[in-house]
């Protein structure tokens, strides 16, 4: 477990430092553009890999039941939210559409609602550490963002756009029930 705080740590602190406008530019100052993202970079990646191997050891030794949530009644909801958390993804990358304006931030929004899903149907302690970590750091972010006066995504209207990022983030989805397991180890279905 301190191999998957430690990367949370490190993931997440690297990401709320730049929210620390003040500290962030005084770190650019001694490192320089390039080395601040650099070394961005190495953190985020070096507390990623922690949380796969830390996340992966836990599961390995037995999950710590904390609650039993009620898997039958949370988990379509769960699979909605998912299919969505996928269609913000997808709009954060895509040109500009409707639904990127709406969601202002579609990345912290895909974050948001995909940490929800896991958190509605997992009720062990490693699983609400990482997800409950992920979704405070989240709402978190979107706050700083607001305080700082980013309103996200210029407003747009409809376009064909709109239907790319729904399409894209529904392939995803669907890609994600045949992957979830060959890649994190757990069926999605």
């Amino acid at each position: 477990m301190s191999v998957l705080i430690l990367g949370l740590a490190l993931f997440l602190g690297i990401h709320i430092l730049t929210t620390l406008r003040a500290t962030r530019a005084a770190v650019i100052g001694r490192l320089g553009e390039g080395g601040y993202k650099g070394l961005y970079s190495l953190v985020a990646a070096t507390g990623l890999i922690l949380i796969f191997i830390g996340f992966g050891s836990y599961r390995r030794a037995g999950y710590i039941e904390v609650w039993n949530p009620p898997y039958s009644f949370f988990h379509p909801i769960a699979l909605f939210l998912l299919w969505f958390a996928f269609v913000a993804l997808t709009a954060a990358y895509a040109p500009a559409s409707r639904i990127k304006s709406v969601l202002r931030h579609p990345m912290l929004v895909a974050v948001k609602v995909w940490a929800l899903s896991h958190l509605l149907v997992n009720g062990d302690l490693g699983s609400m550490l990482l997800f409950g970590s992920l979704l405070a750091w989240a709402i978190y972010d979107r706050i700083a963002l607001k305080r700082r006066g980013d309103t996200g995504a210029s407003p747009v209207g409809w376009s064909i756009n709109d239907l790319l990022v729904v399409g894209l983030g529904t392939v995803a989805y669907v890609a994600m029930f045949w992957l979830h397991e060959s890649l994190i180890g757990v069926t999605a279905a």
